[in-house]
């Protein structure tokens, strides 16, 4: 190439051109716009739903099919999140989960959702049940990740702080109620055992169900007593349970992030955001069909022994850990899976859940001054219980009293809403022993004791 001269002869550089620097919208600047995200929706995708949304809303006309249903959760349960996430100091203790669970069931209340929402999303809910996908989902991947040598020594330790904390709850609540003027017998039957109880439908129902039997009163009128405790025991294990992951990140000693034994590792690391390295496709999709053929496996045990599903489940994917009955790619397309629903699937099952399943009328129902304390001391005695013991018995303090608060939890729906504002998702399996499990016990033992001494 020439280069210019002068009249004197001499060359002269030319001048380096400067790099263009200046972004264009498109395409690079609206890959920018789409990397902006409410929960996972791309902003562009987000105001595309909402235009969607409404435009189905206002004509009446919303289909019933499931890609319908999976964009009606996302919206809503990523927008609740998103509101929570930013609340200034409530968003450090579980604000999220709080507002993704009860402002869904206060727009339910209050008639604030379009009816056609409403519908599509109740019916979606109860028809497909997926509350136990997610369950089954994530306690697969969670097991198969966990280091086999110190799978089974949580499991047996867990239950020394659940038995302790349960125990000291119950005298401690009893004790408050009892002082608020609410009565020992009251305080004991209606508040402290129901919030123990492990939920609405395998704890609060067959409680009052056997407190009708027993006492020859209408069980409608004894499950409208027991269920409010249970509501606000679970908001209480939400709100303390986010609390102790902001002290886990002052205090990091006190926690394992997930993890309950003080040494233990993961073969897989749940906590950690990206997944790296190939991981072959069909290895996922064989891992998320295993974990629903553990579960269906789970629904024979229940009709065939009368084991709760997720429980027997849970105990079938242990064996299968400790027996090494997958490989290793197995358990990477497990972790995946389990990545994958706590990730995407959380906040719109919690909208669910408040929809379809949380009573906001029930819960405004306990807000009287007793009440509150009673809930509050019974809960945190609980958690503050687990959290001593578990010291004492070298396991991380604070992952100790974060299951212990799944024993006073909305039962599955509970343990995802307290796991969720933990950010502590790989504690489930711990978390289903102390829900079905510690529930099941505190109830055979009330009507037991009811029966022969009440």
């Amino acid at each position: 190439m020439a280069t210019p001269t002068h009249a004197s002869g001499h060359s002269q550089p030319v001048p380096a051109q400067q790099p263009d620097t200046k972004t264009r919208f498109w395409p690079e600047g609206w890959w920018k716009l789409m990397e902006y995200r409410i929960g996972i929706i791309p902003l562009p995708v987000y105001f595309i739903l909402l235009a969607l949304i409404a435009g189905f809303a206002v004509t009446g006309k919303v289909p019933g099919e499931i890609s319908m249903a999976i964009a009606v959760l996302a919206f809503f349960g990523f927008t609740c999140a998103e509101l929570g996430k930013r609340l200034p100091v409530l968003r450090n203790i579980g604000a999220a989960a709080i507002c993704a669970t009860f402002v869904p069931s206060a727009l339910t209340y209050y008639h604030l959702l379009p009816k056609p929402i409403l519908h599509l999303t109740t019916e979606f809910t109860k028809s497909t049940n997926f509350l136990y996908l997610f369950i089954a989902s994530i306690i697969v991947g969670s097991i198969l990740s966990m280091d086999r040598r110190v799978l089974i020594q949580g499991f047996v330790k867990i239950f020394v702080p659940l038995a302790v904390g349960s125990i000291a709850a119950a005298i401690v609540g009893t004790a408050v109620g009892a002082a608020f003027g609410l009565g020992v017998r009251h305080t004991l039957l209606y508040i402290v055992v129901p919030i123990m109880a492990g939920g609405v439908g395998e704890g609060a129902i067959p409680l009052s169900i056997g407190y009708s039997e027993i006492m020859h009163l209408p069980q409608g009128e004894l499950f409208a007593q027991v269920l409010p405790p249970v509501m606000l025991g679970s908001l209480t294990a939400i709100v303390l349970s986010g609390a102790l992951d902001m002290l886990g990140k002052r205090l990091p000693h006190l926690t394992g992030n997930g993890r309950l034994q003080v040494g233990e590792t993961d073969e897989m690391d749940p906590v950690k955001e990206e997944i790296s390295g190939h991981i072959d496709v069909a290895h996922i999709a064989a891992a998320g069909i295993t974990a629903i053929t553990l579960y269906l496996l789970g629904l024979m045990c229940r009709n065939l022994f009368g084991l709760p599903a997720p429980v027997a489940m849970l105990f079938l994917a242990v064996i299968v850990k400790l027996a090494r009955a997958v490989s290793p790619q197995l358990q990477e397309g497990a972790f995946v899976v389990y990545k994958f629903f706590s990730t995407a699937v959380t906040y719109p099952l919690l909208f669910a859940i408040g929809v379809a399943m949380t009573p906001w009328d029930k819960l405004v129902a306990a807000f009287t001054f007793a009440n509150i304390v009673t809930i509050v001391v019974t809960v945190a005695t609980l958690m503050g219980t687990g959290f001593v013991v578990g010291r004492f018995l070298k396991m991380y303090p604070i992952d100790t009293a974060i299951v212990n608060a799944c024993h006073s939890g909305q039962g599955g729906t509970g343990d995802v809403a307290i796991l969720t504002a933990a950010n502590r998702m790989t504690l489930m399996p711990f978390a289903q022993i102390a829900t079905r499990i510690g529930g099941a016990i505190v109830v055979t033992m009330t009507l037991i004791l009811l029966a022969h001494f009440g």
